[in-house]
């Protein structure tokens, strides 16, 4: 056996998310369909380095799984993209140690999330960027930002139905800039909760409109409460981009 690890790309618009669920089409049961068919009718689970939610995107989704086929890197990727379906692909393939793990192995994520801003919205972006009619401020918005970044508890930015027990992360970068008519923040962090960033987007378009101000982050993220925060922002604006190992 040996482990393969896998980089992917998907194009969200279609799927109920990266996970696999009991009614719903997911990027999980794709690759493993895929998977299956390559080894003859075995079952050959997949690792995710997290989930994506239904309509996020990815550029840089890594996986890994072990195999009992020996087949040279370049020769999994073209052979993977024949067997899967269009919004879904592998973008590099490699050998990794036995005991690398997808998942548990990561030390940073990088996500962005694209807001198209100008009054009419775009109907060839209507599924990848989030549509703002109205101007927003990114001054007050960057300000907003840098009380964000380093380690803090986030669980004014992460949403109620979750298990995780410890919600410290560390933020190391965030940067907001307008390409043309669009504004893409990009986010770089240890590790993000659920819907951290939507959550955090929602807030920032809410500083952005002139509805809350910049220092509002400092009591926000002091009080600990969902609450506090602003709205989920949708999902379609969000990219998984990057996803660092040690």
């Amino acid at each position: 056996m040996q482990r393969i690890k896998m980089t992917l790309s998907y194009d969200g618009t279609a799927f109920n998310g990266y996970q696999i669920q009991p009614n719903g089409r997911t990027v999980q049961e794709e690759v493993q369909c895929a998977l299956k068919q390559m080894h003859k009718g075995a079952s050959i689970p997949i690792t995710g380095s997290g989930r994506t939610d239904a309509r996020v995107h990815a550029h840089g989704q890594i996986i890994h799984f072990d195999t009992p086929l020996s087949i040279p890197s370049e020769n999994w990727t073209r052979a993977l993209n024949a067997q899967l379906p269009q919004d879904v692909r592998v973008l590099h393939t490699e050998t990794a140690p036995s005991d690398f793990h997808a998942r548990y192995d990561v030390v940073r994520k990088t996500y962005q999330y694209r807001v198209h801003n100008r009054a009419a919205s775009d109907v060839f972006r209507r599924n990848y960027a989030v549509h703002e009619p109205h101007p927003l401020n990114v001054k007050e918005m960057r300000r907003a930002a840098a009380h964000l970044i380093g380690e803090h508890d986030f669980t004014s930015f992460c949403a109620s139905k979750t298990d995780v027990k410890n919600k410290v992360r560390t933020i190391y970068r965030i940067e907001i800039e307008r390409i043309q008519d669009e504004l893409v923040f990009t986010f770089e962090g240890s590790g993000f909760l659920y819907n951290m960033v939507r959550i955090l987007m929602g807030t920032f378009l809410e500083i952005g409109r002139g509805r809350r101000s910049a220092n509002e982050l400092v009591s926000i993220l002091e009080a600990k409460d969902r609450n506090t925060a602003g709205k989920t922002a949708p999902p379609h604006g969000l990219y998984l981009l990057e996803v660092s190992y040690r």
